[in-house]
């Protein structure tokens, strides 16, 4: 355990972003982490350098990934229609099956060292979803945790049960990579072409679907602030704005 705990974010927003370059500049972040991390080994505990921890938003333009235990039948589309969908297809190392990023969802990447906060990734992923749980809340939405099934959802347990958020991560020195993608005035059609998170027998939604209006680009700001907040408040967090 990290004896000079740093629970201090640094915040940015990449605005609109290809997922390989946001990918990559994740793995950046995660390599210099670890990289202060491995130093401190050979350090005595009162010259350990705090490691740095890291808030990622943006918008993906349109792209399927594939978790490294998903299953690749559950992309549907072949290459001549991904063309057509103006989409791309990337094979990550996160955990989970096949999602769908695109405009109109916010996509969270939390790069922190979990050694400033705790050490489990269980706890980790229930502190994800209880942003997002907190953030619809505020928009009238009862979000639920699925049992067995990592994300957000609304009516667990009905016939009419719904996914708005999803989430994979990977982890490695306990530092995080990857994370959540949470649908606003996401075009819904774009699921159609993958079984989401290898789950056949529930839908996905967004908030435009369930609030029945388009959110407009202050709402989205609007938004991103309240992730923002419940993100500082369920990890007892400080952020810094880039």
């Amino acid at each position: 355990m990290n004896t000079n705990q740093n629970k201090a974010v640094e915040f940015e927003d990449l605005g609109i972003k290809e997922y390989q370059p946001a990918w990559d500049y994740q793995e950046k972040l995660m390599k210099d982490i670890i990289d202060t991390k491995i130093k401190n080994r050979d350090l005595p505990a009162e010259e350990h350098i705090t490691t740095p921890n890291h808030l990622l938003f943006v918008e993906h333009p349109h792209v399927y990934t594939l978790g490294k235990s998903g299953h690749e039948e559950n992309m549907l589309a072949g290459i001549d229609k991904l063309k057509e969908l103006e989409a791309t297809y990337v094979k990550t190392n996160r955990g989970g099956d096949i999602t769908y990023h695109g405009f109109g969802q916010i996509v969270g990447y939390p790069v922190l060292d979990l050694e400033n906060f705790f050490t489990d990734i269980h706890l980790y992923m229930r502190n994800l979803e209880e942003v997002i749980i907190r953030t619809i809340g505020e928009y009238g939405l009862k979000g639920e945790r699925s049992p067995g099934e990592t994300g957000v959802w609304l009516d667990v347990g009905k016939p009419y049960a719904r996914k708005i958020c999803a989430m994979g991560v990977k982890a490695s020195r306990w530092v995080t990579l990857h994370g959540f993608a949470l649908n606003i005035n996401t075009d819904m059609r774009y699921f159609e072409y993958i079984i989401p998170c290898g789950i056949k027998d529930k839908q996905v939604t967004s908030l435009k679907r369930e609030l029945e209006r388009e959110l407009t680009p202050e709402e989205m700001e609007d938004i991103k602030a309240k992730i923002r907040k419940h993100f500082a408040d369920v990890f007892q967090a400080e952020l810094i704005y880039k």
